[in-house]
């Protein structure tokens, strides 16, 4: 069978029992900060489980995507030695929602493995919790499964929880039994024997099915649930696997393209059936790892991109960078020391396309950002790896066991190589690595770090409130009310912070800063400066102008009208601008970051290349276009499942609570944000980007301004091009061509220049020539000499002809240019045989001048930073020369 038709007949299996199917979620959850990646086909139903949410059906069945690489899920380390463990796999599943129970699943799931898909019944074993005597007697009356193929397994093999506390209960996992064990005999200890749940493979997990009927409290106990439901999954590559006749997954059509394209890349033989659990040591079986390896990582690369995320030094993009930067290594390890990975993107969008039809779309765009990885990463892997084997030599001649943790963090900190890379080829050596002590390096980085920058807030503010209630938020509907001090915190004689029963003042969140203002009382003047937030109270950070507040004081809070009002602008033009860039640039588009002010804002987001003049010029006018629409703004809460069916895009790393806030421009952009915004588009007025540039590898930052403050630079725009032209003695419209004439003419006056300085230079061969001097003990001459304003190519062109009129000779010849200095050196054929090489006599003048170089043993080259010691590095030439010689 193909895999392809495996994944159906799963699917219609269970829709023709009355089961929704429900399509894959994005490996990439947006709306679950404690997940880096989905890890199972339950995470889209977890609130369902927990009781927070509903769906309008009971059963439901999919082929969920799925990466486990971290927490207590992460099969990273296992990838590539057998043939069983992915860092991207597909998860079939069914679940049962307060329906169906232990009967029908467990029925439905022999019926479905022998009867219709025909695996020998004798090949199956199945493993129930310890106590769980009904599932047992299921399998057996039910399913006619022998009482000794039935087997008992305690909590860690057999009980399911979902974390410490919440809905739990037993699991039932069916086996296959492949009648042969994958373990060589030196891979076998001497007492092996072949067991479920054994550490072998010929018994392989395919299917768990979870019988979810308690709930664990916090004091640890076991209470029923009043709905019980199931949840099941399927390893998909695990069951293509026997359906298609293979031992190992990698075998089947979800693995096989891509092999067979990494051979082609490489000029590599992959060779089938040399998966093994213990490290591999023939060179074969190193290259059959490395195979592996690469066709799973590049297809979490892909998966993963494409629903989203970015490669970086943070969270989930961490993650990806690891994979990646492995795959990477083990392309080394075929000979491969050019980006190659991204060459394999569109084979697995081919492989996997028809399922997921979303890496077909994207296919382009995850095979740029996944080169821009490779060639950043390429840059520095060549001296990582000989930084890696001069600290193993270290730690060999120490006598030690391990590498060291201030070694490991230098490869991670300096070299990019994630700490894991540094274990396996630690590992490939018979090494290991002192984690201890990366991990007491990494911490020191992070205090170091943390020293650097300034605290905005004195921290014993936030204990100050402690104990206080949350503050109760009123800006969105009024801007000014009274209200009362529940505490005062003076820092300093005139400044502090104070602390309101209610406020309307907006607290620094999302991106948007915190309000500013007044608060006036009998007296009292205090000027609000900032308003930040210690957990739920409001923190309003300010200057006392006259008065001296105290708790229980009645006062007013005015937040500063223009200032809110212009920072409203920016927001509702930050969120114009999100959609407008997704709709220019792709649905790839994610925000990584923003500043919205009263003065501007600032929009950092996921996109792998600068943006074209043409880009950005096509987004000012998608936004200034909405803002000429007079679109009313919608703001509404509700609760997030609500919001989620809506279409509102969250954000990921932020956290959104059981009601949130939607801010819609109707049928253009819906996002929850709990920021303030204005009633309708015109109110922007106008928006302008004001400049592009990067903020980190594959993440963009866009400058930009509105209303007064876009209109304002307009009118400077239009007075500095006013004055360029009056300068140039043309009119604005004329501006363009006359500088085009004025660059041109500059050109050819450059070009005269330069033709008249080579003429004199050649000129002046003769001279030159007559300048050299004898090299003592080596019976040729030296001629050292700087020059102005020649380039590199006519300096070499002067070295070759100079050579010719002294030989046997070495020549060395310097430029200024500006704030820089080119060196030239040649070296005469005979003096070359006789041990004189152009590549270290160039280097060593030109570091005199802050700059080095490279070349032939006849011919090199420099720069140098420092043109001011030009004449000092052309003195030391003749010590250079015969110092080389020695």
């Amino acid at each position: 069978m193909k895999s392809s038709e495996i994944r159906t007949q799963f699917i219609r299996y269970f829709e023709e029992r009355g089961h929704r199917f429900v399509p894959s979620s994005p490996v990439v959850p947006v709306d679950d900060p404690t997940l880096f990646f989905t890890n199972a086909g339950m995470n889209q139903f977890k609130d369902v489980f927990l009781g927070l949410g509903k769906r309008d059906y009971t059963r439901a069945v999919n082929s969920q995507k799925c990466m486990r690489v971290s927490g207590k899920h992460n099969d990273l380390e296992e990838v590539g030695k057998d043939g069983r463990h992915h860092t991207l796999f597909e998860m079939l599943g069914n679940w049962s929602f307060g329906d169906y129970y232990k009967q029908e699943s467990i029925a439905w799931g022999w019926d479905l493995l022998t009867r219709v898909w025909g695996l020998p019944k004798e090949r199956l074993w199945v493993t129930i919790y310890k106590s769980d005597d009904e599932a047992g007697d299921i399998w057996h009356q039910a399913a006619g499964l022998p009482r000794e193929r039935i087997l008992k397994f305690a909590e860690k093999d057999n009980f399911w929880e979902m974390g410490d506390t919440g809905p739990c209960g037993p699991c039932s996992e069916i086996h296959y039994d492949y009648g042969v064990c994958d373990l060589t005999p030196a891979g076998a200890a001497p007492d092996h024997e072949c067991a479920v749940n054994g550490v072998c493979g010929r018994y392989t997990e395919i299917w768990n099915h979870v019988f979810i009927q308690y709930n664990r409290g916090e004091d640890g106990k076991l209470t029923e649930l009043p709905a019980k439901h199931v949840d099941t999954g399927m390893g998909f590559e695990r069951i293509s696997t026997i359906l298609e006749g293979k031992r190992s997954n990698y075998d089947t059509d979800l693995f096989v393209p891509i092999l067979e394209a990494t051979a082609r890349l490489s000029g590599r033989v992959y060779t089938p059936g040399l998966e093994s659990p213990r490290t591999p040591h023939t060179p074969e079986e190193k290259d059959s790892m490395a195979f592996r390896v690469i066709a799973d990582h590049v297809r979490a690369l892909s998966f993963t991109i494409t629903d989203g995320a970015i490669p970086s030094n943070e969270g989930r993009g961490y993650v990806m960078r690891r994979i990646l930067r492995r795959a990477c290594r083990y392309g080394r390890n075929l000979g491969m020391d050019r980006p190659f990975l991204h060459e394999l993107v569109g084979v697995v969008a081919e492989t996997m396309g028809g399922a997921f039809p979303e890496l077909r779309e994207k296919a382009v765009y995850a095979a740029g950002i996944v080169k821009s990885e490779e060639e950043r990463f390429l840059r520095t892997l060549d001296i990582g790896l000989e930084k890696f084997s001069q600290a193993l030599a270290r730690t060999r001649a120490r006598g030690d066991k391990a590498i060291s943790g201030e070694d490991a963090f230098r490869l991670y900190d300096t070299y990019g190589f994630p700490i894991d890379l540094t274990q396996l080829m630690a590992a490939e050596e018979e090494v290991a690595v002192d984690l201890e002590g990366f991990q007491r390096e990494m911490g020191q980085q992070k205090e170091r770090a943390r020293a650097g920058k300034a605290f905005v807030m004195d921290v014993s503010l936030e204990r100050e409130v402690e104990g206080l209630a949350a503050t109760r938020f009123t800006g969105y509907e009024t801007l000014g009310q009274a209200s009362r001090i529940l505490r005062w915190m003076p820092q300093g004689e005139e400044q502090g912070a104070v602390v309101l029963a209610e406020t309307p003042f907006y607290a620094e969140a999302g991106g948007q800063v915190g309000d500013r203002g007044t608060i006036e009382g009998p007296g009292l003047l205090f000027r609000v400066d900032k308003t930040v937030k210690a957990g739920e109270v409001h923190l309003h950070l300010g200057t006392v102008e006259s008065g001296v507040p105290h708790d229980g004081m009645d006062v007013r809070a005015q937040v500063d009208l223009e200032a809110r009002a212009a920072t409203a602008k920016n927001h509702t033009a930050t969120h114009l601008l999100h959609a407008a860039l997704r709709q220019i640039l792709g649905t790839h588009v994610q925000q990584a970051g923003s500043l919205v002010g009263p003065d501007r804002l600032r929009f950092d987001f996921t996109h792998p290349k600068a943006l074209t003049a043409q880009e950005m010029l096509a987004i000012e006018h998608i936004v200034n276009a909405k803002v000429r629409e007079a679109i009313p703004v919608s703001k509404k809460e509700m609760g997030f499942d609500e919001a989620k069916k809506s279409g509102a895009m969250a954000l990921f790393g932020e956290k959104y609570g059981d009601r949130v806030r939607v801010i819609s421009v109707p049928g253009f952009s819906t996002e929850l944000c709990g920021g303030t915004h204005l009633e309708n588009t015109h109110e922007v007025v106008y928006f302008k980007v004001v400049s592009e540039s990067s903020v980190a590898a594959n993440v963009r930052r866009l400058e930009c301004l509105t209303a007064d403050g876009a209109l304002k630079l307009l009118e400077d725009y239009e007075d500095i091009l006013e004055r360029s032209a009056a300068q140039l003695k043309t009119t604005p419209l004329e501006l363009e061509a006359r500088l085009a004439q004025l660059v041109e003419e500059n050109r050819r006056l450059a070009r005269e220049l330069d033709s008249a300085r080579k003429k004199m230079a050649l000129s002046s061969l003769d001279d030159l020539a007559a300048s050299a001097a004898s090299l003592e003990g080596l019976e040729g001459k030296l001629l050292a000499h700087a020059l102005e304003g020649i380039d590199v190519a006519n300096l070499r062109d002067m070295a070759d002809k100079l050579d010719k009129k002294l030989a046997p000779a070495v020549v060395v010849l310097a430029s200024v240019s500006g704030d820089k200095a080119n060196f030239v050196c040649k070296v005469s054929k005979a003096l070359v045989d006789r041990g004189l090489d152009a590549r270290q006599i160039v280097s060593k003048v030109a570091a005199i001048a802050g700059g080095g170089g490279g070349g032939r043993p006849d011919m090199a080259t420099a720069g140098a930073k420092e043109p001011g010691k030009v004449p000092e590095a052309i003195r030391a030439a003749r010590e250079i020369v015969l110092g080389s010689a020695r």
